[in-house]
């Protein structure tokens, strides 16, 4: 066990950082961000930051000497960082896990070999693979192996002739081509997983996206209770065969028929988890400072039904002129608890914030949000 008054550390200043050093605040610790920017959101909240980037070998020397264990907060930071860490403090996770994740093909590859299932693809890394793509698998979407998320790195083919064309408008790229499927829902688990071995899990996440980016959460999903249990099973196995220490998210496709693909992970706390701050026991975030300090997993009861909103930069601006929304008027509706990132500059597409509603049934927390919807110009939630 780390004890309360050490420091931890989190490579990475964003919002998912910026919710780990409240929580482990709110437990005692100490945190120290490293991250390049001045003005991150984690860092206007840690104890200490280290201005530097991800690779800076003295940068990284300096938060392994002052932390007794570092965590991530998105899943892009390199693994080779990761691994230098590990030699000096203990990391979550690890450079292993986090170089799975990071590549589509070896992260398709590992869910298979995992007995699961996952959407037909191909793999194209040169011009030569073109020649042979298997027209079964159109129409399409060509998504790069590295570097994508939120809808980047992603382009839609319905045409032999197109992939080709996808291919090049992504540089060239090591790509996956994976068949276009009609899909019931999305939905998502988080499973929390110690280094003794042991793991919870939180309820099954439903996701609804627009333009690539998550726009709403509902929890509980709206599932049948086999097919969550499927779903929280086999995000365990995957954790459990990575011998994984932290947060870890498993994204889902629900075909029509009820069948469960895997979509992809995320070596870290999500977006898709944010409700949980507000609606259960113990938060992603909660769990994240525990399994870094060492200290028993906590709890991951949901206490009451929730919908989450992404707050998106877009709503700031109208008619092209810069506007702050009337979150005063969103947070005056009952069961509606917002939060915001702390960002200083607005910008179409960029996360800003969240509200999650909280409600007396499933029912009542999607009409709250309804309501929440209306007020800040959402799209209502499905």
């Amino acid at each position: 066990m780390i004890f309360p008054g050490e420091w931890l550390g989190v490579l990475g200043g964003g919002q998912l950082g910026r919710m780990f050093c409240m929580a482990a605040q709110s437990l005692g610790y100490r945190v120290c961000v490293l991250d390049p920017a001045a003005d991150s959101p984690a860092g206007a909240v840690a104890d200490r930051q280290i201005l530097a980037g991800y690779t800076d070998a003295g940068a990284l020397s300096e938060l392994a000497g002052l932390c007794k264990a570092v965590t991530t907060e998105f899943e892009s930071v390199p693994a080779d960082s990761l691994e230098r860490l590990a030699a000096d403090c203990a990391t979550s996770p690890s450079a292993d896990a986090a170089a799975i994740a990071q590549d589509r093909r070896r992260e398709k590859r590992f869910a298979q070999d995992c007995g699961l299932s996952v959407a037909p693809y191909q793999v194209i890394s040169e011009a030569a693979d073109l020649a042979a793509v298997d027209a079964s698998l159109l129409p399409g979407v060509i998504k790069s192996t590295r570097l994508g998320y939120d809808g980047k790195g992603q382009v839609r083919v319905d045409r032999p002739d197109g992939v080709r064309r996808a291919w090049e408008s992504l540089g060239g790229v090591p790509c996956v081509l994976e068949k276009w499927l009609r899909i019931e829902r999305e939905v998502s688990v988080l499973v929390c997983r110690g280094r003794d071995g042991r793991s919870v899990t939180f309820a099954v996440a439903e996701n609804e996206h627009r333009g690539g980016i998550l726009a709403a959460t509902i929890v509980p999903a709206r599932v049948d209770a086999s097919l969550a249990l499927q779903a929280r099973a086999a995000a365990t196995t995957m954790a459990e065969r990575l011998d994984y220490v932290g947060v870890l998210c498993v994204e889902f496709f629900v075909l029509p028929d009820g069948e469960l693909l895997v979509n992809e992970m995320a070596p870290r706390p999500h977006n898709s988890g944010h409700y949980t701050i507000d609606a259960c026991v113990t938060s992603q975030f909660d769990q994240q400072a525990r399994i870094l300090a060492e200290l028993p997993l906590g709890e991951t009861r949901q206490l009451a039904p929730a919908v989450m909103l992404n707050l998106l930069g877009d709503l700031w601006f109208e008619a092209g002129r810069l506007r702050p929304p009337p979150l005063g008027a969103a947070a005056a509706i009952a069961g509606a608890c917002p939060h915001l990132y702390g960002k200083l500059e607005a910008r179409p597409g960029r996360k800003m914030g969240h509200v999650t509603v909280l409600g007396t049934s499933l029912a009542d927390a999607l009409a709250r949000a309804g309501e929440v919807s209306a007020v800040l110009g959402l799209e209502p939630v499905r």
